[in-house]
């Protein structure tokens, strides 16, 4: 069985108790999750299952959807609900929401961001949770990550007298935080802010309505059942350019050749080998500039 699983991770869950439920589900072991997601986090989660394992590290690498709650009036430890408060202030008056979708603007494209301090980024070998539980000082890298959407959703703004929240969707690469998102839009606002909720609506290609519940998985009876949310490697990879090869260079491929640099101007860093419709391989630039070489070959 190969091909990509996505699941509606459920609140409560860490991503490996998704894997395990797979596995136990699928009877297999060659199963991996595409990218981490919090266990307050529910959403899309794209499970690998048999040679789509191949894929992992290249769907981690795409842009992720999600559908966030900011609240304004309370900054936390952890710069989401979870955490003690840091800081709290009542929101008197209603915030305008043209101010609001004027400073989200100012959030779109390239942005910088200094990583929570409740994190599982290293620092000299130590995750950064580890300094924050110790009560020691340490400087926060800083990180630039991309915007591609950020829409304010007016139909579900309700300003009250104290606190407010603000929904809002955003696009962005991988490496992105939303609750620091949530964070710094809240400091543009001229108030502490904290990410109050938040579900990945879209993962890479995935999004909610391809994807299947760890309860449905779990009563499925019959591998066709299964088959029908089991989705090709191909789909996986759609963000990578494709190189069509014929009968005879599809052999060649299966065996890990290396190729004459092609004709054709590949934009992404890696891309994909397909035959009659099938993933063959995934290929890059030779360090030489004059082939291509494997990265990946699936046995289909």
């Amino acid at each position: 069985m190969n091909g990509i699983l996505p699941i509606w991770k459920p609140r409560g869950m860490t991503s490996h108790d998704c894997v395990i439920k797979v596995r136990k589900s699928l009877k297999t072991k060659k199963v991996g999750h595409t990218g981490t997601l919090d266990p307050e986090v529910e959403g899309v989660l794209p499970i690998c299952v048999g040679e789509a394992t191949k894929l992992v590290p290249f769907l981690t690498d795409t842009n992720k959807g999600y559908q966030a709650t900011l609240k304004l009036g309370q900054s936390t430890i952890t710069e989401d609900q979870t955490g003690e408060i840091l800081d709290q202030t009542n929101v008197l008056h209603a915030i305008d929401p043209l101010k609001v979708k004027e400073v989200m603007q100012e959030f779109i494209g390239k942005i910088q961001q200094r990583v929570p301090l409740y994190s599982a980024v290293k620092v000299n070998g130590r995750k950064l949770y580890d300094y924050a539980r110790a009560g020691e000082d340490v400087e926060r890298p800083i990180r630039q990550v991309y915007i591609h959407e950020l829409q304010f959703d007016y139909s579900k703004y309700l300003p009250d007298d104290k606190q407010q929240e603000i929904q809002f969707y955003v696009i962005c690469s991988k490496g992105t935080y939303i609750r620091t998102l949530c964070v710094d839009i809240g400091k543009r606002l001229g108030y502490p802010a904290h990410m109050s909720h938040l579900i990945r609506s879209q993962s890479g290609p995935f999004q909610e309505h391809d994807t299947i519940s760890i309860e449905k998985l779990e009563n499925i009876q019959d591998d066709s059942s299964i088959h029908r949310y089991l989705r090709p490697l191909t789909e996986g990879v759609s963000h990578l350019d494709k190189l069509v090869v014929d009968t005879e260079m599809a052999h060649k491929v299966k065996n890990g050749q290396k190729f004459p640099l092609p004709e054709q101007i590949m934009k992404t860093d890696y891309f994909r080998l397909e035959h009659n419709g099938i993933l063959l391989a995934i290929y890059q630039v030779h360090e030489n500039k004059k082939e291509i070489k494997p990265v990946r070959v699936f046995k289909i």
